[in-house]
């Protein structure tokens, strides 16, 4: 689909050297991420890896970790780096999705509530379609006010907030079905 994209948010090295990392999801993710990817490609839609800077720690330059994750093998049609929660803000990415005539968004990568949700709500203010398949993110407990919200509870809190208003929430299955659909 010459119209659509599917953005690979900060699915990084850098946060295997986090201490809030965890491999509870990572197996799941690493299936649903990939199936979606080998999809969208299949699909003709153009996947765009989207890579989190910062100057100091895992997220620099300069630590070597700025890096897809060991088990993404896909060949990217385009790749920013960000430095802000969203993808689309002083990366370039929304320059290359406006000279391509890009108007649908497929949003998947890490952390479903911070840097994918951020950017599904600023591409759907800019106007684009966004589709969010929180299958395809992954995310980590978090705890303010001493409670904590599991992985769980940020993804179906993620989903609420977006539905309706600011994407389409989808299964990878849902989001490769309609693509197939349009294509028809």
């Amino acid at each position: 689909m010459a119209n659509s994209a599917l953005l690979v948010i900060d699915v990084q090295q850098s946060f295997f050297h986090r201490e809030y990392w965890q491999e509870q999801d990572y197996s799941r993710f690493k299936q649903n991420i990939s199936r979606l990817i080998a999809g969208c490609q299949q699909q003709g839609v153009s996947v765009v890896d989207v890579l989190h800077v910062e100057k100091e720690g895992p997220f620099s330059l300069a630590s070597g970790l700025v890096a897809r994750m060991p088990f993404l093998n896909h060949q990217a049609a385009h790749s920013v780096h960000k430095h802000v929660h969203n993808a689309l803000t002083e990366s370039g990415l929304l320059a290359w999705l406006e000279d391509r005539q890009i108007t649908e968004l497929i949003v998947s990568g890490i952390r479903t509530e911070q840097c994918c949700e951020t950017t599904t709500r600023v591409a759907s203010d800019l106007g684009f379609n966004v589709t969010f398949v929180s299958e395809a993110t992954m995310t980590f407990p978090i705890t303010y006010g001493g409670v904590t919200l599991s992985s769980a509870d940020l993804r179906h809190r993620t989903e609420t907030v977006l539905a309706n208003r600011f994407a389409t929430i989808k299964s990878v299955d849902e989001c490769l079905q309609a693509l197939t659909a349009m294509a028809v």
